[in-house]
């Protein structure tokens, strides 16, 4: 029996008086309260150990103030989602939490397998997809991404079931722009609404509440690059689907000391003209998520004294880099993989500090260096 309900913005503003020791944690974001870290669920290995550390994890980040996940049916091929679902489950179950106060995000795009890899790859894909109508060979950009309504509506039916929820809060269309190394743009918008179309049907049968584009080199390529993606071009594309009354409302891309893009490049327009990724997301009213806030570890150490010079008082270079993401105004979400309670502590030692200032934020570049 899939738990019912999706986030509110009562259930989660009382999730959010629970931790007074969190200033600033919390900010107003898709009509709900979201803590300002979220936590990612990609890296690891897809095998029991990990799976139980994912559940702690996930159970702890719940337990001290942290109430968006964020997830993909591919990650750990479909390992992920499923320790989400039981981690919640077990707390919901157990009086812990309310279903309506957490965030679950996943996202769907690109082919999976179940549980581990099949001894035959290619064989087990035409089993699996081909034979059943999900895919035809047509549909498959880079051997790996398929952006078509059947499968996505597959993959979301199996998102549904893995984390035992029946309506995701927030679904992501899982790196678009792999599309466009195949396709003309022209043909990647006219996907693009067939998509954006059965999203909408989705979120009109209670299966999601909002829709969006998760990407990683998109939002932040040059216009020049065949592989950018227009924000002001996806805005149009929900409202010819659904008016004013559409579900496009957040998007993710990665942000962090190393990939400043988000703020730095002018490559969107928004109703006042060129605009970095972020200042155009909120000149639409989209909910901004940034991934890989450690880049994968990268950030987690060995930064330079200008980032402890700017941010003075944490113990880690970790949390300095969290702090950084966290704190750039129109970011709502800082994601950062963990699947350590270890991990998840040190982390939420972030979230009892205030968010940083803009000004303190600007002392990375007032001391002349770029914060890399």
């Amino acid at each position: 029996m899939m738990l019912e309900g999706r986030a509110t913005a009562d259930a989660t503003a009382r999730y959010a008086s629970r931790f007074p020791t969190l200033p600033g944690n919390f900010r107003p974001a898709l009509g709900v309260s979201i803590s300002s870290i979220g936590i990612g669920t990609y890296l690891g290995e897809p095998d029991d150990e990990t799976d139980r550390a994912y559940e702690e994890a996930i159970k702890a980040s719940l337990r001290g103030g942290i109430n968006l996940i964020d997830t993909a049916v591919n990650y750990r091929f479909q390992r992920s989602e499923r320790n989400i679902g039981k981690a919640i489950g077990e707390l919901v179950a157990a009086g812990e939490i309310e279903r309506e106060q957490v965030i679950v995000a996943t996202k769907g795009g690109y082919i999976t397998f179940d549980g581990e890899v099949p001894p035959n790859p290619r064989a087990w894909f035409e089993e699996h997809y081909v034979k059943t109508g999900i895919v035809a060979p047509s549909d498959l950009v880079d051997g790996s991404h398929c952006m078509t309504p059947k499968y996505i509506g597959t993959m979301l039916e199996l998102s549904r079931k893995n984390l035992n929820l029946e309506t995701i809060d927030i679904y992501y269309i899982h790196n678009p722009e792999t599309q466009l190394e195949a396709i003309e743009r022209k043909e990647f918008l006219a996907r693009i609404r067939t998509i954006f179309e059965f999203l909408e049907t989705a979120v009109e049968a209670g299966k999601i509440g909002v829709y969006g584009t998760a990407t990683w080199n998109g939002f932040r390529a040059a216009q020049t690059e065949r592989g950018w993606l227009s924000l002001d071009e996806l805005m149009k594309t929900a409202r010819e689907v659904a008016g004013d009354a559409h579900h496009f409302r957040a998007i993710q891309l990665p942000y962090n000391l190393a990939m400043p893009e988000a703020v730095t490049r002018s490559n969107q327009f928004a109703h006042t003209g060129k605009a970095t990724p972020l200042a155009a997301a909120k000149a639409f009213g989209l909910a901004v998520c940034a991934s890989a806030s450690l880049l994968q570890g990268q950030l987690s150490r060995g930064l330079p004294p200008i980032v402890a010079n700017a941010f003075g008082g944490f113990a880690t270079d970790a949390q300095r880099s969290v702090q950084f993401v966290r704190s750039t105004p129109a970011v709502d979400v800082a994601l950062v993989g963990m699947k350590s309670v270890d991990h998840v502590r040190d982390t939420l030692e972030t979230a009892r500090r205030r968010p940083a200032t803009v000004e303190e934020l600007m002392r990375l570049f007032q001391q002349g260096e770029e914060p890399t």
